[in-house]
């Protein structure tokens, strides 16, 4: 969905249509899903595997989604939340994204504008980013420190010894990885998964 590596989706809803509708739309972009009938189960197995992205309903029996939104940032803070709520439930979906969901969706859920949400939501997460991050190379990675440190094509091919088109590939496959559209969204997101740092902003005499 986002690229490599394979994005890792949770999914928990006791109607068991919904996760399977859920399950095809996902698998269909690329991701891996499981999917869980009960939110105890899904706790339990998120102590034991890494999950990039937790899609759960408001209102099941046993524990709702607020209640396990809360306990599964207990076990792994950085997780996203997306809520699936039905119509005409939105003030409770507010309080899910007060207790730190990252969105709500409603139900009947609309598949291109489903797929929008979870795909932003992954690009935007910690976790996620740190994942893409990993996948860079050890070229792709200093390419990138020397591009925060403001560096022009020209001048890292010079210090590397490479070609400048080499270099434009080096930065292309960088930004891929990174999901960034342009320079300044590059810096941010590099920046975010703590994977550069970027210089002070210097104070007028």
């Amino acid at each position: 969905m986002t690229g490599s590596p394979e994005q890792l989706i949770f999914v928990v809803d006791d109607e068991p249509k919904v996760c399977e509708a859920i399950r095809e739309t996902l698998e269909e972009s690329g991701a891996k899903v499981t999917c869980f009938a009960r939110a105890a189960e899904c706790l339990e197995r998120l102590r034991c595997r890494r999950c990039d992205l937790l899609i759960t309903d408001l209102r099941m029996p046993e524990m709702d989604g607020i209640e396990l939104l809360t306990n599964a940032r207990a076990i792994a803070p950085l997780l996203p939340v997306l809520m699936i709520t039905g119509y005409g439930d939105i003030p409770t979906a507010v309080q899910a994204v007060k207790a730190g969901a990252v969105d709500f969706i409603e139900k009947p859920l609309a598949k291109d504008d489903f797929l929008r949400k979870v795909k932003s939501i992954l690009q935007d997460s910690p976790s996620a980013g740190a994942s893409m991050a990993a996948s860079l190379t050890p070229r792709e990675t200093r390419v990138l420190e020397l591009i925060v440190e403001g560096k022009t094509n020209q001048e890292i091919a010079d210090l590397l010894h490479r070609s400048i088109r080499t270099i434009e590939v080096h930065r292309s496959r960088v930004m891929n990885k990174l999901g960034a559209e342009n320079l300044i969204d590059l810096l941010k997101r590099a920046a975010a998964i703590g994977l550069v740092d970027l210089p002070a902003k210097q104070e007028p005499d």
